[in-house]
């Protein structure tokens, strides 16, 4: 079915799945953007979660299903587990709408390739890399000459615990090999980061570590290339104290520029200590900001227009990659 007619004014956003990141765009979407997007309805199998939603959002409508959420909406978001993304994306494809989806786009990657044929230009992915504020200070570095001629990424995450502090409630699926992982969760954005300023990527070589039985990967290690730039890849749990730490880093023959802990973009100094851009803040007080970025790419893919989201194309690409490291 084609994509339906919108009329002027703001959006109508649909949710299924009102988990972590469900509440976090339904309170970007309430506090932030309300001028972008309108909430049609919420829905999550959970109880629990309805709940949850009713009492920090009794104006937000909790319909029956994911059915009644998509046709209420100009946009389905799928925020439920990967599992059941394609399920919830495709009904509201059907029904002429446009999908805003949670990455990985789907847990079998036939699946996935036939999705991204079947939905042509009618959906698009939740990388907030596509929206960063960091991102395009680093972009504007580049730009300005500040590194020189980019010439090698490299990409470091490490956690105290998998799944973070903050994921425990998640844990069932966010710690399995089948849909879980740090690989899938957070190397996911960095390596479509890379895909995004440096090129498709190819080439990869990848070493991989399950040491509990039924449990996601505990370690990674490998090489790529975005573009013409080579990248090297590694990843750990239990080698910070932190929950999440992570390093983007881009060299280049006059310099070197990263994004670090997700929001602060930094750049080398010719002593060799790394400057945060004056304007950075901590990922948790830029992120509602990020996300109103995100929503308005929402609104312009809901209308046909040029947007600057994460494409489905690009999300496959970086499913493809991530899958293939899972494999080792």
């Amino acid at each position: 079915m084609t994509q339906q007619k919108v009329a002027p004014g703001p959006v109508s956003l649909g949710i299924v799945g009102a988990g972590i990141m469900g509440e976090r765009l339904l309170g970007a979407a309430l506090a932030h953007a309300a001028d972008v997007v309108r909430i049609a309805g919420i829905w999550d199998p959970s109880e629990a979660a309805m709940a949850r939603i009713a009492a920090a959002h009794p104006h937000v409508p909790r319909l029956a299903g994911p059915e009644a959420v998509a046709a209420a909406s100009d946009c389905l978001y799928v925020a439920s587990p990967p599992s059941s993304h394609l399920a919830h994306a495709r009904t509201a494809l059907a029904l002429g709408k446009a999908v805003f989806c949670e990455k990985p786009l789907a847990v079998d990657l036939g699946d996935a390739r036939a999705f991204v044929a079947e939905a042509g230009g009618r959906g698009a992915v939740n990388f907030p890399f596509a929206s960063s504020f960091a991102v395009a200070t680093l972009q504007r570095w580049i730009a300005e000459g500040v590194i020189g001629t980019p010439q090698r990424i490299a990409i470091e995450v490490a956690f105290a615990t998998w799944p973070r502090s903050w994921q425990r409630d998640a844990a069932a699926w966010l710690d399995g090999p089948a849909e879980g992982g740090f690989t899938r969760e957070v190397v996911s954005h960095f390596l479509f980061l890379s895909r995004r300023l440096g090129g498709p990527l190819t080439g990869l070589k990848a070493t991989v570590e399950f040491p509990e039985a039924g449990k996601s990967e505990r370690k990674i290690a490998g090489t790529l290339t975005a573009g013409a730039l080579p990248v090297t890849l590694a990843g750990s749990v239990g080698t910070t104290a932190k929950d999440d730490h992570n390093t983007w880093t881009l060299e280049g023959t006059a310099g070197a520029i990263r994004l670090r802990d997700w929001s602060f973009a930094e750049r080398r100094t010719p002593e060799g200590a790394w400057q945060p851009d004056p304007e950075a803040l901590p990922n948790e007080k830029i992120r509602p900001l990020v996300l109103r970025r995100q929503l308005e790419g929402v609104a312009a893919l809901v209308r046909g227009e040029a947007f600057h989201l994460a494409t489905l194309a690009e999300a496959l690409e970086v499913q493809e990659t991530v899958e293939a490291i899972l494999k080792g």
